[in-house]
């Protein structure tokens, strides 16, 4: 693991106490070592419970690892997300994590539009300019012209799916997690995810994601890293 890379997980331990069950201590992560380059596909595979969902959440800032850090390419220098500020966490956010869950936050009365252009407008973006990125990034997902004012909130599950890719998509972020991001999509819009995914590598963005369909998988992954519960760790 060098400085070569863009993200750099050393011993990364994770665990949940569940306070409504007595007290049991719930071991989610255990000893992660894992480095991604700019440019580089990893995949995070196994079971469900193996954790996947939550080594994202780690490195996007949303839960505290209770050991090891999580070294992230910030801006010439390096964040440790595990021991981060929340207020450097929002930096790293806004300039370099770019995060793609399996669920779109709905924004009460917020345009669609106005939804994917948001953080190409927190990075310096004129309105114009985040506006027309916004734009092409609907128009290549599909989400027909008529819906762009509308709120997603009323929208379908697979049409919420897509503006939380093209959310995810509309700034160019160094780092891109993405927690199964075609589950909900039909096969034309999976193809256009694997693209932006090709198109991000190529500019030399780092991606970490979990992709169930292996199709997708396959397409996109430079590699696949292995994961299994704590409990049935070797």
């Amino acid at each position: 693991m060098t400085d070569t890379n863009a993200l750099v997980l050393a011993g990364i331990g994770k665990q949940f106490t569940l306070h409504v069950q007595g007290g049991v201590v719930l071991p989610v992560l255990s000893g992660i070592d894992l480095a991604v380059a700019p440019g580089e596909c990893v995949a995070l595979n196994g079971p469900s419970g193996a954790g996947k969902s939550s080594l994202l959440r780690l490195v996007y800032g949303n839960y505290r690892a209770q050991a090891g850090s999580i070294r992230v390419g910030h801006r010439g220098g390096w964040v440790d997300v595990a021991t981060a500020s929340a207020q450097t966490i929002l930096e790293l956010r806004r300039h370099t994590l770019g995060y793609v869950s399996q669920f779109l936050r709905v924004i009460p009365r917020v345009p669609a539009i106005d939804v994917v252009a948001e953080p190409a407008r927190a990075v310096g973006q004129s309105a114009a300019e985040a506006e027309h990125r916004a734009e092409r990034l609907l128009s290549r997902l599909r989400i027909p012209e008529r819906l762009w004012s509308l709120p997603p909130a009323t929208f379908s599950g697979g049409e919420q799916q897509r503006i939380n890719l093209a959310r995810g998509f509309v700034v160019d972020f160094p780092v891109l997690l993405l927690d199964e991001p075609t589950a909900a999509l039909d096969a034309d819009n999976r193809r256009t995810v694997v693209a932006l995914i090709g198109e991000a590598k190529a500019r030399g963005a780092a991606v970490l994601g979990i992709f169930h369909d292996g199709e997708v998988r396959d397409a996109v992954a430079d590699r696949v890293f292995a994961m299994r519960p704590p409990a049935l760790a070797a």
